[in-house]
């Protein structure tokens, strides 16, 4: 038997289907983690403290596999897990569908103008005009970071018939590599950020790459607000100097009420929530889970497994 450690809020969708060999134990709160975690040989503690799920791992002293909903791992203790020779697998993927979804849903509001839209039909007024009159069909999108997300934004992307690059370590048809695309940017109309947070991504868009981009390109970022100089972006935006930011993710999170983001104009901000905007988030964690509960059994590997080389 392998001890499992879960918490009782997924024991509708697992429960029934755990294999015989899974030896699940169910926690409601933090205490009865804690207590637990020494137990745990396969464990899924996502919480919503970093620092609570901290002290949990470093209980977990017999843990081989460690399970997260969170496809962002940069406040997991990667070192002290490799250490340990402990298999991390992320949610990578899991939220890619909403989010492909909203991207779309943010780029056509900004297109149409249709915030302006909105708010005229709260003050009961009826336009005469379209506030926006940009077209998606024709433009040019560059996809930094084509994981899961990249993949669904693309698809539906290609269908308003756009003309899609992305980012890959290995450039080939239709991609660019790592080192290839800042020399492009003033090409794209929209640049859209969906790549993971690591050393080699933060700052990623600074000064020099704002000013290289188009007058009227339009920055999306549902990565992580590390991944912007976010000082050059509000310079950027506030001056015109770009067509605006259709932020998810912004540095620090929630936004503070005075930042001077917030009363842009050219600005979208979302308050990350592009990836909760769904109701089958725990339903298709759970059948991943069960999936690679599988996988594990038989020795097979894990999927998707975290790279703590790559920390993602």
């Amino acid at each position: 038997m392998t001890v499992t450690v879960l918490n009782a809020l997924l024991k509708p969708l697992l429960e029934p289907h755990l294999p015989s060999w899974v030896d699940a134990r169910w926690y409601t709160t933090k205490a009865e983690a804690v207590a637990l975690a020494p137990l745990a040989e396969i464990g899924w503690f996502d919480m919503h403290s970093k620092d609570d799920m901290a002290e949990i791992f470093q209980r977990a002293i017999k843990l081989e596999w460690l399970n997260s909903v969170y496809a962002g791992v940069e406040s997991f203790p990667l070192d002290l897990l490799e250490t340990r020779g402990v298999m991390l697998t992320n949610g990578a993927g899991i939220n890619a569908v909403p989010i492909a979804e909203y991207i779309v849903m943010l780029m056509l509001v900004q297109c149409k103008g249709y915030r302006e839209v909105v708010r005229a039909q709260d003050r009961h007024e009826w336009l005469k005009d379209s506030p926006g009159k940009r077209e998606l069909s024709g433009a040019k999108a560059l996809i930094l970071g084509y994981g899961a997300i990249g993949q669904e934004v693309e698809k539906r992307l290609i269908g308003f018939e756009m003309e899609v690059s992305k980012v890959r370590r290995s450039a080939g048809s239709g991609t660019l590599g790592p080192d290839e695309w800042r020399a492009r940017l003033g090409e794209f109309d929209w640049i859209i950020l969906s790549v993971p947070a690591t050393p080699e991504t933060e700052g990623m868009i600074g000064a020099a790459e704002l000013a290289a981009m188009k007058a009227d390109a339009v920055l999306v970022n549902v990565a992580r607000g590390s991944v912007i100089d976010q000082a050059a972006l509000t310079s950027a935006l506030s001056e015109g100097r770009i067509g605006g930011a259709l932020l998810d993710v912004t540095t620090p999170e929630p936004l503070p009420t005075d930042d001077p983001l917030w009363g842009l104009d050219n600005t979208q901000i979302t308050m990350h929530l592009t990836g909760r905007a769904q109701d089958r988030m725990f339903q298709r964690s759970a059948a991943r889970f069960l999936e690679n509960l599988g996988r594990f059994h038989r020795g097979e590997a894990l999927t998707p497994l975290v790279d703590y080389a790559l920390g993602y």
